[in-house]
């Protein structure tokens, strides 16, 4: 049985923060997180580097009837990434895809107004953005929020979580700027067995960490 390496997320996003020293201060970054898990770790993170903090809201699109498979994802700001050679394999309707993505497009509102209470999303067009979850397993929800954040035009991009698969952290590579895995155990398994405590992160704890 091999030991966790982080107590909860606030420690793995301290941990984290020290990877990411060199944008502390730095008054073109910031930290975006991705909901719910990688909240209290972007939070931590911006705390740490004195950067401002928001969340970029990414739901995956699952395929109907295997729902634990991304054959897309949606993101903040209406953006849809589609798995086309994934689509290519399935023989699915346009029909079914839209009303995928049109649940999904409601849960995406429900917790872009839960989160913000009124407030404007951060401005990434010419910035530093450092986007954080609280682990990689295979990365599909980080490859989505990725590349759905490419097309808001930041600077630079920088994928930064406390543990990750070594495959999966290396497969990013394309997607961003840099990549910053923290750890990388082996066998992985899944990222929750690198902490010690890792309970669900509730809406209220996400509204409470982007209020500070």
């Amino acid at each position: 049985m091999q030991e966790p390496l982080f107590h909860d997320r606030r420690d793995a996003g301290q941990v984290l923060a020290r990877r990411l020293s060199a944008y502390r201060g730095r008054p073109d970054a910031l930290v975006l997180a991705l909901p719910r898990g990688g909240v209290p770790v972007g939070h931590a993170v911006a705390r740490a580097l004195g950067l401002p903090l928001d969340v970029f809201v990414v739901r995956k699109l699952g395929v109907p009837g295997h729902e634990e498979l991304a054959m897309g994802a949606i993101a903040s700001g209406g953006v849809r990434v589609m798995n086309d050679s994934l689509l290519r394999m399935l023989s699915l309707t346009a029909a079914q895809i839209d009303a995928v993505t049109q649940a999904e497009t409601q849960e995406l509102a429900r917790r872009e107004r839960l989160y913000r209470n009124g407030r404007p999303p951060l401005e990434v067009a010419r910035r530093t953005v450092l986007l954080v979850d609280d682990g990689l397993a295979t990365g599909a929800t980080m490859r989505a929020a990725a590349r759905a954040l490419r097309m808001r035009a930041p600077a630079r991009l920088v994928i930064a979580v406390p543990t990750g698969a070594h495959d999966s952290c290396e497969a990013l590579r394309g997607e961003a700027d840099d990549i910053v895995c923290a750890t990388r155990p082996e066998p992985f398994h899944a990222v929750g067995c690198w902490y010690e405590v890792f309970p669900q992160t509730s809406d209220e704890e996400v509204q409470a960490l982007l209020a500070r």
